[in-house]
Parts: structure tokens; sequence; C-alpha cells
């Protein structure tokens, strides 16, 4: 089976291997391992080997870059006006000589790939839409013009649209979908924390506005000043790094709070088993995979009423819901903090729960995805 994939992911060349984003890559390799050929359609970025960067596991790649493009200013929309015929040209190949298409939204790439499979309207075809499904959430113009086609059972045919969360009026095509990160074996014995030392507190995630760190800092800094003892961790980078040294140190936080950078999963994992709360105040998300994992180690996850988050957290039952009120969240976390028993509940609940998807489950999921059209 030849699969054409068609995503925005910026990859970097080393050797013949083509490394991008870990998370992304890891659920692209279970795909991988379905299909003989991978026909792939992306842009290229030069740069280091970033320690969350991860290679294809796959002999057979046709690797078929495109130029990266943006629509966010007048200069850029020119640049893409240039670039478009040669981008559309790529997708349209890559689908024909295709036997499955796989689309990545939403993204700037995603958008193209939507509108151009409407030309093959037989061919097995799924898209993975990695952001906030919600129909009430405030997205912008191409996420939701991809929403519309990617629904749209006219336009969009022979197509299983794999959405995070599951929502009323949904089209036919929409298939309630996950994602994961660890296997049936990793599910180790935790032995349950008690918030009654030193309280750890983990952020992770791009360190962008969109992610909110600067809220996970503050609320840390309020908890402190109520005289608690609590130490706040931040793994991952981003434009908002130097905003955040500047807020820590100014503070006179850097005894409390550290910025790690990038880091490998088995340290991030080892910084989950020993946290007590994950705090992510995301603006959006699709599924917040970082909520899962906190989940799985028995860390309470403290998050944003965004995409399904709710009904991972069962509307509070296995985690905290923010309200971006620093005052009265942290009156919510003082309250899981005082209450042994209920932030033990809380662990144990939302360790069952996540441990229900692993990536065993995810990889039969999505064999059956691709042996089943």
């Amino acid at each position: 089976m030849k699969l054409a994939l068609i995503t925005h992911v910026p990859h970097i060349i080393r050797e013949n291997r083509y490394y991008a984003y870990g998370p992304y890559v890891k659920e692209m390799n279970l795909w991988f391992q379905y299909v003989d050929t991978v026909l792939l359609v992306a842009p290229v970025q030069n740069g280091a080997i970033s320690a969350i960067d991860l290679p294809y596991q796959h002999s057979e790649i046709e690797f078929r870059e495109v130029p990266a493009f943006s629509l966010l200013s007048a200069r850029e929309i020119l640049k893409t006006i240039t670039h478009l015929p040669r981008i559309i040209r790529s997708t349209y190949l890559a689908m024909r000589d295709a036997d499955h298409i796989h689309l990545r939204c939403p993204g700037n790439m995603g958008l193209v790939a939507c509108l151009v499979q409407i030309l093959f309207p037989k061919k097995n075809k799924t898209a993975k839409y990695a952001g906030n499904w919600d129909p009430k959430s405030k997205q912008p113009w191409s996420y939701r013009l991809q929403k519309w086609i990617l629904s749209n059972t006219t336009l969009t045919r022979n197509m299983k649209v794999l959405v995070y969360g599951e929502w009323e009026n949904a089209s036919s095509n929409i298939v309630p979908f996950f994602t994961a990160t660890y296997r049936d074996s990793d599910k180790k014995e935790v032995l349950l924390r008690t918030p009654d030392t030193t309280i750890n507190i983990l952020f992770v995630g791009t360190l962008s506005k969109g992610k909110r760190p600067l809220y996970a800092v503050q609320l840390t800094e309020a908890l402190l000043q109520s005289g608690y003892d609590v130490r706040l961790d931040l793994f991952g980078e981003g434009a908002e790094r130097e905003n955040l040294e500047n807020y820590i140190r100014e503070n006179g936080l850097q005894q409390q709070i550290v910025l790690h950078g990038n880091r490998e999963a088995e340290i991030v994992e080892n910084a989950y088993r020993k946290s007590h709360f994950l705090i992510l105040p995301s603006q959006s998300e699709g599924w917040p995979k970082v909520v899962a994992e906190a989940m799985f180690w028995g860390c309470v996850p403290v998050a944003t009423k965004v995409s399904c988050v709710p009904s991972m957290l069962d509307n509070g039952k296995r985690g905290i819901l923010l309200s971006l009120s620093i005052a009265a969240d942290k009156a919510s976390v003082e309250r899981c903090i005082v209450n042994h028993s209920d932030y033990r509940e809380k662990a144990r609940q939302g360790m069952e729960w996540s441990r229900q998807f692993t990536l065993d489950y995810f990889e039969n999921e999505i064999g059956k995805m691709l042996k089943n059209q």
C-alpha cells in the first residue's frame, strides 16, 4: 500500500533520514507499519535536531518537499501565491499515486490538502484533525474552513475524520479518536503521592502565549505567597521564554521555578512520576497529550475547559478545571492540597482512565482504519 501523507510539520533531513516533532513522528510511525511506501509532502527546515525531534521508522519514504507558507501578512500572501502552483501540484501528484490519502489538519498544508482531496472521491482517505473540534470555539478562518470541508460529506467522500472528543450533530464521517504515549508494558505500579511536603508542579509544552506558561508561573507564585512549599518545573521552549525568565528574576522566584527547556521523553516522564500537579492553562487544545501523560503517572492535571478537557477530567473528578482567575484557581488547588483523600482519589481515577489509551490500543485502531476501507 502507498500512503500519501500531507502535513505542515517542518522536517530536518540528516543522512537520508527525516526528523520532525517527536510526538507527531511517534504517531506516524504507527501508521507507517501498515504501508509499503510513504509519499511525504511537507516543508523542510534548516537547523539542529532538537531533543524532542525523532526520525521516521520506515525504509521507503519518497519525500516531496514543498515551501513553508503562511497568510499572516501581505508579503507572506504574495510569497504564497508564487509558491501555490508547486504546492498544489506536489499534493495532487502524491494523492494521485497513493492507495490511501492521510491529511494532517489543521494547518496551511492541511487547507491545501482539504481542497485537493475533493478531486479524489473514490480514494480511501483519513484526516487527523489534531486541533480543537468544538464548533463553539473561536478559531482562525482557515481552521473553520478546513472543519467545514472535512465534515461536508458531499465534498469530502470516502474519508474518516479523526477528531478529539464527541460532539453533537457531527456528520457521519466524524470519528471520535485519541492519541497515546505509553504502551501496555509501561503500566508499572505507581505509589499515589500526597501533597504534604514540597508540592511539585509541572508545566509541559511550548512556551507560547497560547499555552499561557506565565499563568502557571503566577499561580505558583500565589501559592507561594500563601505559605505553601511549592516548586514549578517548566519543560519546553518557545517565544515566551525571555518574558518568563524576566518575570521569574524580577519577582525573586529563581529558587522555586525552573525552566528546563526541551528535554528527552525519559526526563519528562520522571518529572510526571514525582510531581503532584500538572498545570496546562492553554487557550486551545485538541487532545492535550500532556494531560493524559500526567494522569498515567498519578499526577493530577489542572487545566482549562477547552476542547475535550472537561470530558477527560470528568468535569473535575479526575483533576481541576481552571477558571483563569488566580484567586479562584488558587483556592481550587488549595482545597485539593488540604484534602489528601480528594487528591488521591483524583489521582487514582485519572490514572485508571488514562491507562485505557495505550499505544497498543491506538496501533490496533489505526490498523482497523487502514484495513477496513
